[in-house]
């Protein structure tokens, strides 16, 4: 009957938050067990967005082309699925000005960019790869920072239209991913991590963020159950 009880208890706090549980069993043999509870995931279409972010040729180009493929006709087929379900698209990119003027040099990663000349405004680096080019009707941000509300209008725009969930991906994970997450996280929002349209120079950090950190603030999916909680077919189409 315990056991029945502590069941039925965890199955009543799925219910009531909608995510993920960690339940520690202190009667568990030979010392303590960590159970987690993962309910099926669903997307509530009325107050979600889809972020990409820095999917720019300058950053894809850091990605070996195998990969970058890979992540661009994954990340394609999203998109189209995102637009056929009325999500709003939202693009954040990095880009700076004539003569970098946001860069200071004490920003260790901003000042090689400025070194190199990459992410300039204008330049063919600082587009977004055709494949998941913006369409008409999707909104670009602008940053000058690594996260997606550092400098922008993020905020502003996702409040103007309602959006409370966050169904995000983006290069770097350490990066762009990892900081908006945080942020976004500490502004009460639901987030959605899209694990593999994200990468990283480093894998081991890259498998860490996604398996370890991620879960705690957010809900941790691939591409193909992204697609099947939008109502996609064979992560192709979205079902009439």
């Amino acid at each position: 009957m315990r056991i029945i009880f502590k069941i039925s208890f965890f199955i009543v706090l799925l219910a009531l938050t909608g995510s993920k549980i960690f339940a520690l069993d202190k009667e568990a043999p030979r010392g303590k067990m960590a159970v987690l509870i993962d309910p099926a995931f669903s997307i509530n279409k009325s107050g979600t967005a889809v972020l990409i972010m820095d999917y720019e040729n300058d950053i894809l180009n850091t990605t070996p082309q195998d990969a970058r493929e890979a992540l661009l006709e994954k990340a394609s087929v999203v998109l189209k699925a995102a637009r056929q379900a009325k999500l709003p698209i939202i693009y954040v990119v990095v880009r700076f000005r004539e003569g970098y003027p946001n860069v200071n040099l004490q920003n260790k990663l901003f000042r090689g960019l400025k070194e190199s000349g990459r992410l300039l405004e204008g330049t063919p680096g600082a587009e977004i790869d055709a494949k998941v080019a913006p369409q008409p009707g999707d909104i670009v941000v602008t940053k000058r920072r690594v996260g997606a509300f550092s400098t922008t209008d993020l905020e502003t725009v996702l409040r103007s239209n309602n959006i409370n969930t966050l169904a995000l991906f983006g290069i770097s994970t350490s990066g762009v991913v990892l900081s908006t997450v945080r942020w976004a996280a500490d502004m009460d929002y639901s987030l959605v991590v899209i694990s593999d349209l994200c990468t990283d120079g480093d894998p081991e950090v890259n498998r860490v963020l996604m398996d370890k950190v991620f879960p705690w603030q957010a809900t941790v999916v691939t591409s193909k159950e992204f697609l099947k909680a939008l109502g996609a077919r064979d992560g192709k189409q979205i079902s009439k």
